[in-house]
């Protein structure tokens, strides 16, 4: 069984690993993207933009919402969900500290 090494890593590296795998896949992206364009969105209403099962949108939407990128309220039998501000403001946060990396050309 393979070991878990996050342990040795710092908490914001740690924190951005899972950011970039919640945003490692194009369907995550595209749901970013049409909640961008609403204040909150139901889900149903992100499966009419999205070409995937019902199903298979709410996995990544579960992922999402792990990571901290949006969140969700329960609106009777709806979940309705939205960018979560103070979580995109984090991700943008350790994102930039990587883009920011003063790097030179090798090879």
């Amino acid at each position: 069984m393979a070991r878990n090494h996050t342990h040795l890593f710092s908490d914001a590296d740690n924190e951005l690993a899972r950011i970039c795998k919640a945003l490692a896949h194009p369907a995550r992206v595209q749901i970013l993207r049409v909640l961008a364009e609403r204040d909150s969105c139901v889900c149903g209403d992100i499966v009419n933009d999205i070409p995937l099962a019902q199903a298979t949108v709410s996995q990544h939407l579960k992922e999402l919402k792990d990571a901290g990128l949006i969140k969700g309220s329960i609106d009777g039998p709806r979940v309705c969900y939205c960018i979560d501000a103070v979580g995109w403001t984090r991700a943008k946060e350790l994102l930039n500290n990587i883009i920011a990396l003063n790097v030179s050309a090798c090879c």
